[in-house]
């Protein structure tokens, strides 16, 4: 039996990069699924086949985050594959980051809104809505970034993340009554669609390497086995927190390798 049998979960951005790999883990631990996404239906139905062939349970959900109605679209979804069953755990995983797009010179306010919208504003509505739908002992995972502690070029998606550690904070704060943990794992310098530099190039991959005290860049199973974590029963007195899962970055000086 999996630590997780009988329970439900949301991830979204679950068809691809970390938010499958989290899929994946949930439902091999036991968990019903539900596995959300944008745009790539392909990438979709790919996760949930991957799951299903593993022996879990999964199905897709179709929601464009960041539109009119996107709250109301998912939970449609969701609590149509969910046939009356409860919600135990949400994970807000969808994210956007446009580098040039990002950045104070290269920022307009409608990319400023849209970022927002979808890394912030969709996770603090899609608590509010799951709520009611969450019974005690239920889980709330958040998934940030480093660059919350270390500068970038893009500030815009960096303060969407810190927003997120600090809705994390407070949820924590206003939930503990009703027994219900919210967290935040915050990856390292991970191979994603997102970093699609790092896939592409083995001089970068090298760099960051020289960076990490474990001496290689994260890869998406690393963020899922942290989820899993704040998933099960093993978290129970742990809730407000931010894990830095990033395989010791910028522990201090290190020696040229």
């Amino acid at each position: 039996m999996g630590i997780l049998d009988g329970k439900t979960a949301l991830v979204t951005g679950g068809s691809r990069g970390i938010g499958r790999a989290i899929a994946e883990r949930l439902a091999s631990d036991g968990a019903l699924v539900a596995v959300h996404y944008g745009s790539n239906e392909t990438a979709a139905k790919e996760a949930v086949a991957a799951i299903e062939a593993a022996g879990g349970r999964a199905f897709a959900v179709r929601a464009l985050l960041g539109t009119p109605g996107d709250v109301d679209t998912l939970f449609a979804g969701l609590e149509r594959g969910l046939e009356g069953r409860g919600l135990d755990i949400v994970v807000n995983n969808a994210a956007i980051q446009g580098y040039g797009a990002s950045t104070l010179e290269g920022a307009t306010e409608a990319d400023f809104e849209r970022t927002f919208a979808i890394n912030a504003r969709a996770p603090l509505f899609i608590v509010q809505r799951a709520l009611p739908l969450m019974s005690e002992g239920g889980r709330i995972i958040n998934i940030s970034s480093g660059v919350t502690w270390f500068a970038i070029p893009e500030v815009v998606y960096a303060m969407t993340k810190g927003a997120l550690n600090v809705m994390t904070r407070s949820l924590a704060h206003v939930l503990g009554e009703r027994g219900i943990t919210v967290n935040t794992v915050s990856p390292g310098i991970t191979e994603t669609d997102m970093n699609q530099w790092l896939v592409d190039s083995t001089e970068s991959q090298r760099k960051v390497a020289a960076m990490v005290a474990l001496g290689r860049h994260g890869q998406p199973d690393d963020l899922a086995d942290a989820v899993a974590f704040f998933a099960s029963p093993d978290s129970r007195w742990v809730t407000g927190q931010t894990l830095e899962v990033n395989g010791g970055l910028w522990l201090g000086p290190r020696e040229e390798r």
